[in-house]
């Protein structure tokens, strides 16, 4: 994922920083402790979606 996307990318639920893990594909919020699928390289920022970590 390129670094300008991720900068401008945050968590919809608190609005915080979200942590791209590439070996997972997914997005962490660390306040939230939820995690984001990242699917054919799109990001998918939809709560219902999201997984508890």
């Amino acid at each position: 994922m390129k670094k300008k996307l991720l900068s401008i990318l945050v968590c919809p639920s608190c609005k915080g920083p979200l942590i791209y893990k590439s070996r997972k594909k997914i997005l962490i919020c660390e306040k939230d402790k939820l995690a984001y699928p990242v699917r054919n390289g799109i990001p998918v920022l939809l709560e219902s979606d999201a997984i508890k970590i």
